[in-house]
C-alpha cells in the first residue's frame, strides 16, 4: 500500500468538490481520515468515488427558484465515540433547499465547551 497515491488522490478529489460535487463529500471525508493507516478497503472506496465522478461528469447541481432563503443547522455530540473519546461537530448551510456548505469533524474533548456564533 506504500506505493498507492492515496493522500494525493483524496486531496485532488477534495479540490474539485466544495461547490461542484457535494454528492461525494461525506464519503470523501470519511476516507480522508485514514491517511496514516491506509488499507486496501480504503483505496477501493476512493477508486469507487473516482468511478462515480467519471460516470456522473455531465451532471451538475442547480440552485435557484423561489425566495432566497439561507438556512443553517448545527449539532455537537460530546464524546460520541467510545473508542477515541472525541466529540463530533456537524453543520450544514442550505440555499434554495440545496446544500451549499457542510462540515462534519471530530475534535478532542477539552473539558470545556466551544461557542459558535
Amino acid at each position: 500500500m506504500s506505493e498507492i497515491p492515496y493522500a494525493s488522490t483524496t486531496r485532488n478529489i477534495q479540490y474539485i468538490n466544495p461547490c461542484t460535487r457535494l454528492d461525494v463529500m461525506y464519503t470523501l471525508s470519511v476516507t480522508s481520515r485514514y491517511q496514516a493507516c491506509v488499507g486496501e478497503a480504503h483505496w477501493s472506496a476512493v477508486k469507487t468515488i473516482l468511478k462515480y465522478l467519471k460516470t456522473t461528469k455531465d451532471m451538475f447541481l442547480i440552485y435557484g427558484g423561489g425566495e432566497f432563503i439561507l438556512e443553517d443547522y448545527s449539532n455537537t455530540t460530546f464524546q460520541s465515540n467510545d473508542d477515541d473519546a472525541k466529540s463530533q461537530l456537524d453543520f450544514v448551510f442550505k440555499l434554495y433547499d440545496g446544500v451549499v456548505a457542510w462540515k462534519s469533524s471530530k475534535q478532542a474533548a477539552t473539558g470545556g465547551f466551544h461557542h459558535r456564533s
